[in-house]
């Protein structure tokens, strides 16, 4: 196709907010946006997309009336390196039919919605990338990664007889959806406190989660869950589970595997306990652990820390910088030190040179006009952030400018945190 047809093209797509009589053939091209089988979307699918998105962040593409993208946005809180919550525009449900790659839709739809983020004071914007190379052009860096390991149970060296907890007066429950709804909100809400890259919950989330808001084209299959009390009663722990049953191997002996739907605990005896527990399964053989931060502890809470055996690790949570002096200010320095960074912005949201000066008692940043000690895309200040990515290893790799020599140690001893953040969820 010549650049000039190309460019017709483009014009005749039109890209807007939804109107509520389009949202089923919305919701149809994003299931085959990502893959998934079309299907008419019945009115209890539609309510529940309605009473989930803000009519105005919710954007398609049209070409002569065809839903060929789309794409959402929604308001989301994320954990500061410290525990502050900072507020997000969350982008979710972005897809371009197959038919109109590579025509600049997908920048049309962020460079809006981005904009639009930036003016009504977001400081983050925030995703999960279906595709790796897809966001760095838009600014986002990937601030978060998780690992799945799955335990080979019989050599672990817990002792199967028993997965009750260790402290005297704790105990583990097995209880239901409704109990998941009463529990559930608040112990999130003391974990993400305590967390950095943990992304917020609304109530939808937790109706979703737990099976009350199920439809033909998303059905659901109710987990276990498991609550984990401390001796004064309060709840700590929370796990999910699936497990498959009756998969035998030679002599009858039992081979099932349970998969971990998600796990919140907000004290490591909680953690151990839930553990030990979803490995003490009878006829369990295997666990899958579902996706936990890299330095997670479940490995050595095992005896032997070779049972766990890693299965998966990836990029999960991208973050993209809107304000840099709110983003730096908002979260917590382990030290004291001070750098001068350039910052680059194809965009022009947040370009510019900044000083950051930190302590353990607070940051000040501000716009200077000062040399810079390290020069680095809003891309790579997003990885930063949440304290997981090296300095020094970007310079390295030739993404960040080392402009003053050891200004990269000097950044690294700031923004880089003693455990790595964690973001369970996708959205």
């Amino acid at each position: 196709m010549s650049d000039e047809a190309r460019a017709a093209d483009v014009d005749d797509v039109e890209v807007r907010a939804v109107a509520d009589a389009e949202l089923a053939a919305w919701l149809r091209a994003v299931q085959a946006g990502f893959l998934n089988p079309f299907a008419a979307m019945s009115d209890d699918a539609v309510a529940h997309l309605r009473s989930r998105t803000a009519p105005a962040r919710t954007l398609g593409a049209y070409d002569r009336g065809r839903c060929v993208g789309t794409y959402r946005s929604f308001r989301q809180e994320v954990t500061a390196v410290g525990g502050a919550p900072v507020v997000a525009n969350a982008v979710s449900g972005v897809t371009v039919a197959p038919t109109h790659r590579r025509r600049g839709i997908l920048s049309r739809m962020m460079a809006g919605d981005l904009a639009e983020a930036k003016e009504r004071g977001d400081v983050l914007a925030t995703l999960n990338s279906a595709e790796y190379p897809i966001y760095g052009r838009y600014g986002f860096g990937a601030a978060t990664w998780v690992t799945e390991w799955t335990v080979d149970v019989p050599r672990s060296g817990l002792d199967p007889r028993w997965s009750g907890p260790e402290e005297s007066g704790a105990r583990i429950d097995l209880v239901d959806g409704d109990d998941v709804r009463k529990h559930g909100p608040e112990l999130f809400e003391r974990f993400r406190a305590a967390r950095h890259g943990v992304v917020s919950r609304d109530e939808e989330w937790w109706l979703r989660n737990t099976g009350m808001q199920a439809t033909p084209e998303f059905p659901w299959q109710e987990p276990f869950y498991a609550l984990y009390r401390a001796p004064s009663g309060q709840v700590e722990g929370l796990v999910a589970y699936r497990t498959t049953n009756n998969e035998w191997g030679p002599s009858r002996l039992p081979r099932n595997a349970a998969t971990v739907l998600g796990i919140t605990a907000v004290t490591p005896a909680a953690e151990r306990a839930l553990w030990h527990y979803v490995c003490a399964i009878d006829k369990v053989v295997s666990v899958r652990s579902g996706w936990l931060a890299p330095d997670d502890l479940l490995p050595h809470l095992l005896p032997d820390p070779r049972a766990a055996t890693v299965t998966g690790h990836a990029d999960w949570l991208w973050v993209r910088i809107l304000d840099v002096v709110r983003a730096l200010e908002a979260r917590a320095y382990a030290g004291s030190g001070t750098v001068v960074l350039e910052i680059g912005d194809g965009a022009g949201l947040a370009g510019g040179r900044y000083r950051l000066d930190a302590t353990p008692q607070g940051a000040s940043c501000v716009p200077t006009t000062a040399t810079a000690d390290l020069a680095l895309d809003v891309r790579e200040l997003g990885e930063m952030w949440l304290g997981d990515a090296s300095v020094a290893r970007a310079v390295a790799l030739g993404r960040v400018g080392e402009e003053r020599t050891g200004a990269a140690a000097v950044a690294d001893a700031l923004f880089r945190t003693s455990r790595r953040p964690w973001c369970p969820d996708m959205f």
